[in-house]
């Protein structure tokens, strides 16, 4: 397969996912050699005039005014990485380094940002030769971009830090060396090309994006399992509601929850029952499920945009020799989105969870309590729905927006700081969440719908209720839930539920 060609221009989510996850090669676009090359040549004519450039002859951030000769230039860039190198905690994940890696590549590709073509080079065969620097969780507040997590990579490129490699937790040097790698000895500028912008933050928020996704549509498929479950109507999800209130993601959830619903015959066998409205986790799924969707569309476009975008400084022009110094690495575009999309899924934990409770409560629903036959010798799905209460209160609690803790740093030379890093670890905590508590939906719709046999819900949902039944079986007794819940959670994140819907249903936006 031909690796994924890198120029700063269309990477996309879905690009990010298959290098991150399922280790697709990359490579340095040709086409975009010459770019990068002409923007390098600006910075080495720039030196030789003797032209004053910030972080290449000067200090950084508050020491910007502090002139740095010639003959420490090497040493200035070498000096930047080791003494931003201080993250906090243990290391981010491997897809989450491997996203950071190919996000700072690809915004080197750009031809911008003033470094020779074998540091990108390098970049990408860190990824195909999967070594994988060791980035520490926390030390970003996403002013200059990710300045710590960003430094503990770009060492790895020097021969110094630490990488796993093969599951071996190994010094810098030994990583390149194993893998048949060179380090490289930095050039002026490029140490501050690789440590000032965005990509930590993107990276992590692409795939919690990608995941959430994912996890949005799957929603759908669990409230319309639930809503079969406990009988409710399928009127709330008419067209012609959805059309005189026009917003585009309610009315593609309310098409998600029609197609899912489709011939089945447990509607019919309650159409005259008399119940005239539902609550609101079944009857307004489509204006729930639907302003979340609308949220992730946001922050969807706006990440795919940073991909692609300039995020270093000083940039560099090669058209006109200009060299400018700017805010570009600012996290603030992306951790505004990603905040509210932590926001938009934390709302949908608790939606999720209070259809669970509506399942297992005897109170709200005409199925047996705790959805297990002998109820009171056996507890069923009671503490099922405890622990998804207790994830809904920790994605609330990780909800809280990031964006708005500004703390001054470097002497106040970066007294607004934009705290990104910290919205997109959090948003990919609550997406972890969101998987389980839907994951658990799933076990008590499944178990319901087995109270309604012989009766089939719509096709859709009959779809998946089967490949559920394939890997958990009814629960007669008690047994340890965590078992099933192990087997049904890669069904969500591998997308194996998803596409048993689709395959009857048609796709689901």
């Amino acid at each position: 397969m031909a690796p994924i060609l890198l120029d700063g221009e269309h990477l996309t989510l879905d690009d990010v996912e298959r290098v991150a996850r399922h280790g697709e090669a990359v490579a340095l676009d040709p086409a975009a050699r010459p770019k990068v090359e002409a923007a390098r040549r600006v910075i080495e004519s720039a030196l030789a005039d003797g032209r004053p450039i910030y972080g290449v002859s000067t200090g950084f951030g508050p020491l910007s005014d502090v002139f740095v000769g010639a003959a420490d230039r090497e040493a200035l860039q070498r000096n930047l990485l080791r003494s931003h190198a201080i993250g906090i905690g243990d290391p981010i994940g491997e897809a989450e380094t491997r996203a950071t890696v190919l996000l700072r590549a690809n915004v080197l590709a750009k031809g911008y940002s003033g470094v020779r073509p074998e540091i990108i080079d390098l970049l990408c065969e860190l990824l195909n030769r999967r070594v994988h620097p060791i980035i520490p969780e926390r030390g970003s507040v996403g002013a200059s971009g990710d300045l710590a997590p960003l430094a503990h990579l770009a060492l790895v490129l020097i021969g110094e830090g630490e990488a796993r490699h093969r599951g071996e937790r190994l010094s810098g040097a030994e990583a390149l060396r194993r893998t048949g790698l060179v380090p490289v000895t930095l050039k002026a500028k490029e140490g501050l090309a690789l440590v000032n912008g965005t990509c930590g933050m993107t990276g992590i928020g692409a795939l919690a994006l990608n995941r959430a996704e994912r996890l949005v549509r799957l929603a759908d498929v669990a409230g319309a399992m639930t809503l079969e479950a406990l009988r409710g109507s399928q009127i709330p999800f008419d067209e012609r509601l959805q059309a005189v209130r026009p917003h585009p993601g309610q009315a593609i959830s309310a098409r998600n929850l029609r197609s899912l619903l489709q011939d089945s015959e447990v509607m019919v066998s309650h159409k005259d029952c008399g119940k005239i409205q539902d609550s609101y986790t079944l009857r307004c799924i489509p204006q729930v499920h639907g302003a979340v969707r609308e949220v992730l569309a946001f922050a969807q476009v706006t990440v795919t945009r940073e991909l692609n975008a300039a995020t270093d400084n000083p940039l560099i022009f090669p058209e006109s020799g200009d060299i400018l110094s700017g805010g570009n690495f600012h996290g603030h575009p992306v951790a505004l989105p990603l905040d509210a999309l932590a926001m938009a899924l934390a709302g949908l934990c608790g939606f999720s969870e209070r259809r669970i409770e509506r399942l297992v409560n005897p109170l709200l629903s005409d199925l047996p309590a705790f959805l297990v036959k002998a109820s009171g010798l056996h507890s069923g799905f009671m503490v099922a729905q405890i622990s998804a209460a207790s994830l809904v209160s920790e994605a609330k609690l990780l909800a809280s927006p990031a964006s708005v803790d500004s703390i001054p740093t470097s002497g106040s030379k970066e007294d607004f700081v934009s705290m990104g890093w910290l919205a997109a670890v959090k948003l990919a905590q609550i997406v972890d969440r969101l998987a389980a508590i839907l994951a658990l939906e799933f076990l008590c719709a499944a178990q319901g719908l087995d109270f309604l046999r012989p009766l089939k819900p719509g096709r859709g949902v009959l779809s998946v209720y089967e490949l559920l039944r394939r890997h958990v079986t009814h629960l007669e007794e008690d047994r340890v839930l965590r078992h099933d819940l192990d087997r049904i959670l890669p069904l969500l994140e591998d997308g194996s539920l998803l596409a048993a819907a689709e395959g009857v249903a048609g796709p689901l936006a």
